[in-house]
């Protein structure tokens, strides 16, 4: 058996996480799996390949886990998605940019540090009586706001602690995330695998299941998988795994909210043969990586 190290963090509590159910998959292709918390020292020599998966805290120390993740790479051991992919996909900033090769996304504030001012001229700047603000390297909407005008008075102390020194984005907010979801498509070494609609609980926004969101599986229109697509054809490197995050504009056309290369929840129990395409995109792309023979034993794909 082969070893590959699923990366994770010391607790996962209050987590919800479905990676176990690609366990046996990965085992009928001849691999072992073991879950390890990204910040216990460890000799990654003993493993063949590491998949970073569920390490959920890493965005209160980025850069440890970047020494983490480039140690990895250091010792020879493949690592997906690689590092190079980690870097660019790890602040918020890559949505510039992405916004700039002609991908729609939602009109952004890049602020660094705080300003009430600029938080307080957004409204007028994009026409909206609410706005979102969250920190360029965050997960599960961890000190993500949203804000009208007649609240952001009142929070500012608040966003003052919480943004001092630290570097955010400001966005109008999007209606459609409460009014139909927001569309999360799953893609493993660059084929299409499965989607699923995320929408908020009552009088919430946040679309995550650890605040209380609704994750259904449902089937992209053909328009919607054109728009993914045509994301993914702008990386300079292919992903193992990659999720991507979009929402309905007002006129019925599609925007960017996330490109996820890190640590995206892949929601396989929403999709029977999601675990299995996973486990065989990772053994063809560590065949190709390693130019050893790929093990396509899988009876549930044949």
């Amino acid at each position: 058996m082969k070893r590959c190290a699923f990366l994770s963090t010391d607790d996962l509590t209050g987590h919800v996480t479905d990676d176990h159910l690609s366990i046996e998959p990965f085992g009928r292709r001849g691999w072992e799996i073991e879950p390890l918390a990204w910040r216990r020292p460890t000799d990654w020599r003993r493993f063949d390949a590491v998949i970073i998966r569920t390490p959920w805290d890493y965005q209160h120390e980025p850069q440890a886990f970047l020494e983490v993740l480039e140690q990895i790479e250091s010792s020879g051991t493949p690592l997906a998605n690689p590092l190079s992919l980690v870097r660019w996909n790890l602040s918020k900033k890559y949505l510039e940019e992405l916004a700039q090769s002609g991908v729609r996304t939602v009109p952004t504030a890049w602020q660094r540090g705080w300003n009430f001012e600029v938080v307080r001229e957004s409204f007028e700047r994009f026409d909206c009586e609410e706005i979102v603000i969250k920190p360029l390297i965050g997960a599960s909407a961890g000190d993500t706001f949203r804000i009208n005008r007649r609240a952001v008075e009142a929070l500012e102390a608040q966003l003052e602690t919480i943004f001092t020194n630290r570097d955010l984005m400001i966005q109008p907010f999007v209606n459609a995330v409460v009014l139909e979801g927001e569309f999360s498509l799953f893609y493993f070494a660059g084929r299409f695998s499965h989607a699923v609609i995320k929408t908020p609980k009552d009088r919430d926004f946040r679309v995550q299941e650890e605040h209380g969101g609704l994750i259904l599986p449902v089937n992209p229109s053909e328009e919607c998988l054109q728009v993914a697509e045509r994301i993914l054809e702008l990386l300079d490197t292919e992903p193992l795994y990659a999720r991507v995050d979009l929402v309905r504009d007002g006129n019925s056309g599609f925007l960017l909210m996330e490109l996820e290369l890190i640590e995206p929840a892949l929601y396989l129990r929403t999709d029977a043969l999601a675990p299995s395409r996973f486990a065989a995109a990772f053994d063809e792309w560590f065949a190709a990586l390693t130019h050893k023979p790929s093990r396509n034993v899988d009876p549930l794909l044949a």
